[in-house]
């Protein structure tokens, strides 16, 4: 009895089961992040994948024409005559306008024969998502699907061809129009600030002339600009592709509706895979369209990173400062104690308080002012006076300052001793002391609140909610229009994009693909930063280290 009982004690002082216990929850852990990512990324980048279109004939008579994108066991069809239970495959058969649903099941007891034909055409359109059938070349006027010269070759040259006039559409109306807009719109908020003042004298009667006489010109412009942009938006309609469905039915395309069109089951593998570069490509370097369920989601990239970096230069030196006085300077006492308290409690608040506190302080109270004071002639249209990309950076830094506060005074007090006193009795003062040992010294520590106030700040979403962030705002903040970076304006991210698609979508069946492959964007996202972050970390570390031997 003596001898297992020491092997036990022995056992458990020695602590064994414990370095297991804590190895085998960190290879959990591990499998349980490596199997969420996979999740993620099967979903969501298998989307891209230029998958077959199959033509099957149901009993019924009818054929539909498809991608497979899902089966199952039929619910309550385990019988004793089929004990494995009836199966169903799921197919997305497009044409949403014309079907009102995009998917349907079809039972495998229905299904007669199932084929792939390679004249089946998948049409990417801007509207009402893909479309599936057979394709052939039409003018407008003439009976469906009668043309001649209806080869594909022919097909892909005038959808080539459309997609250059509708890039030509795009920059007269965001390039040449937009800046005649903006110009007028400046020409006329300069006209109401001359009159803010009340009468105007000769000086003002003179500048309001010349600015009346330019807003004329420009006015002139942009009707010649409009002109313009109707002729060639009825050129982009005057040729049309016909669509034949799988119910028989011919629809009409209109070529500038049409963005691309492909016959995946004709596809080897290399074009099958430069298919699938390019459509990865257009998903991170366009915009969304189709109620965010379609197309790219570049702008909300652009938003997540540079609210991140706003966010960062307004964070760092104050919770920085406020850590060095903490620690360095402030008398150890109760209120300091308190204080303390306090940033620990802050770390703590719900972040949509933060939100509603950015509303009222940041945007109503702050920006009310700046555009009381600044911005008079725009009243009451408000520029800062209402949600934008700097309200919202502001508010995410109040959120995450507590991180770096804390971060902060822990690499300050890891600064040993004989560090402070060395240079103090070398001569040094105490800001010379700071600045060249102490503060290098801490800069792991300091980088470390940076990095977790990043990766936090990259994915809040109900702060953003109240202080500038939107469905959809395909202009981005930086133009090449003064101030170049526009602070004011409303932005896009990440988080609040797989919130939009995931649960605001009318379309949720084909969002969710999108709401995978958003979330595994802004898993990346988050990750260069913080590896951004620890290079610079690890670089700033060796660096000090040396200087201060």
């Amino acid at each position: 009895m003596g001898e297992p009982s020491k092997l036990m004690r022995d056992f458990w002082r020695g602590g064994e089961l414990f370095v297991w216990m804590t190895a085998s929850g960190v290879a959990l852990s591990l499998l349980m992040v490596a199997g969420m990512l996979g999740l993620i990324m099967v979903n969501g980048l298998g989307q891209f994948w230029p998958g077959a279109l199959q033509e099957t004939t149901l009993k019924t008579q009818e054929t539909v024409i498809g991608q497979v994108v899902g089966e199952e066991v039929i619910p309550n069809s385990i019988t004793p005559d089929s004990p494995a239970g009836q199966r169903r495959f799921r197919y997305r058969v497009g044409n949403r306008d014309v079907f009102g649903s995009e998917y349907r099941w079809i039972n495998a007891a229905d299904i007669v024969s199932s084929a792939r034909p390679e004249d089946l055409t998948l049409v990417e359109r801007r509207e009402w998502g893909p479309a599936f059938g057979r394709i052939t070349v039409g003018v407008e006027g003439a009976a469906t699907g009668s043309a001649s010269g209806s080869s594909w070759t022919t097909v892909k040259t005038l959808v080539e061809r459309a997609n250059q006039l509708r890039r030509r559409i795009e920059h007269l109306e965001r390039e040449e129009i937009g800046s005649i807009n903006y110009r007028i719109e400046k020409a006329r908020l300069a006209r109401h600030a001359l009159t803010l003042g009340g009468r105007l004298d000769p000086d003002d009667a003179d500048r309001d002339r010349l600015l009346l006489d330019q807003i004329a010109v420009l006015e002139r412009d942009y009707l010649a600009k409009t002109e313009a942009l109707e002729r060639l938006h009825k050129d982009a309609g005057q040729e049309v592709l016909f669509l034949t469905l799988s119910t028989g039915r011919s629809v009409r395309l209109s070529l500038d509706e049409v963005l691309a069109v492909s016959r995946p089951n004709g596809m080897h593998w290399g074009e099958k895979l430069l298919a699938y570069v390019r459509s990865l490509w257009l998903f991170v370097s366009t915009e969304p369209r189709e109620a965010n369920t379609e197309g790219g989601i570049f702008p909300a990239i652009f938003g997540t990173v540079l609210m991140v970096f706003l966010m960062t230069l307004a964070v760092m030196p104050f919770g920085v400062m406020a850590a060095v006085y903490l620690r360095e300077y402030a008398t150890q006492g109760l209120l300091v104690r308190l204080v303390r308290i306090a940033v620990n409690n802050l770390a703590g608040v719900p972040s949509i308080v933060f939100g509603v506190f950015g509303l009222a302080f940041f945007v109503y109270a702050l920006g009310g002012t700046i555009d009381h004071w600044l911005f008079p002639e725009a009243l009451p249209n408000p520029t800062f006076g209402t949600g934008g990309i700097l309200w919202a950076s502001l508010t995410l830094a109040l959120l995450t300052v507590p991180v770096v506060i804390v971060a902060t005074e822990e690499g300050l007090s890891a600064v040993p001793r004989d560090f402070r006193e060395g240079s103090l009795g070398l001569g040094a003062t105490k800001f010379e002391t700071l600045r060249h040992v102490i503060i290098p010294c801490a800069l792991p520590g300091i980088l470390t609140g940076l990095i977790l106030a990043m990766a936090r700040a990259a994915g809040e979403v109900a702060p953003l909610m109240l202080t500038g962030v939107v469905k959809l705002a395909p202009a981005l903040p930086l133009d090449e229009y003064l101030p170049f970076l526009h602070l004011d304006r409303k932005f896009m991210h990440l988080g609040f994009h797989i919130y939009d698609v995931g649960f605001q979508s009318p379309n949720v069946e084909a969002a969710k693909p999108m709401v995978y492959m958003t979330t595994l964007i802004l898993i990346l996202v988050v990750v260069s930063l913080n590896w951004a972050a620890v290079r610079l970390r690890n670089r700033l570390r060796r660096r000090f280290a040396a200087s201060t031997v």
